[in-house]
């Protein structure tokens, strides 16, 4: 967070750049940074690359949300959302590019998103429930949003080890 790419819409890629060995590595490195910080989705602005491309993969027993359900890997480009019910629901965000910190954030409950995959095929998916708030989250970095600009109760807003101490002190 403070970086000015954060803020900064994406450029999009063109069906050819989407196909580039460059593209590919830079895929290759979104995963390997999203492994090695826990994660489960990544959008390239977070490590310094202004293009419209995210991935998300949740894996069984996820430490940071073990409630998530399994997702298989998807690489997103230049993706367009549409909200398919505009009922909110809120959990608790956390963000690689905000260590440390989560708040409860409300989103739309289902949303379709349109993009193209690594072959640069037209794809759509859609997403429910916690699925959708991951997608949604993701894909607002390549609109220049971070979690924290859509915490309405910023009294939510809470460092990690206290949820942690918090949880810890529930279950005594």
């Amino acid at each position: 967070m403070g970086n000015p790419l954060l803020r900064e819409p994406a450029l999009p890629f063109e069906s050819e750049e989407i196909t580039s060995d460059e593209t590919n590595e830079l895929i290759q490195s979104m995963w390997d940074t999203m492994e090695e910080y826990g994660g489960i989705g990544l959008a390239a602005p977070q490590i310094g690359v202004s293009k419209q491309l995210a991935v998300i993969r949740i894996e069984e027993d996820n430490e940071r949300y073990p409630e998530a359900e399994e997702f298989e890997e998807i690489v997103i480009f230049n993706p367009k959302i549409t909200l398919l019910d505009e009922t909110l629901q809120g959990f608790w965000e956390g963000c690689l590019s905000v260590p440390g910190l989560r708040g409860v954030v409300f989103r739309p409950r289902k949303v379709q998103i349109d993009y193209l995959d690594e072959s640069a095929k037209e794809k759509s998916i859609i997403a429910e429930d916690f699925l959708a708030t991951v997608f949604q989250h993701e894909l607002d970095h390549l609109f220049g949003k971070l979690f924290i600009d859509r915490i309405e109760d910023i009294s939510t807003l809470s460092f990690e080890d206290e949820l942690v101490s918090a949880d810890e002190e529930k279950e005594l």
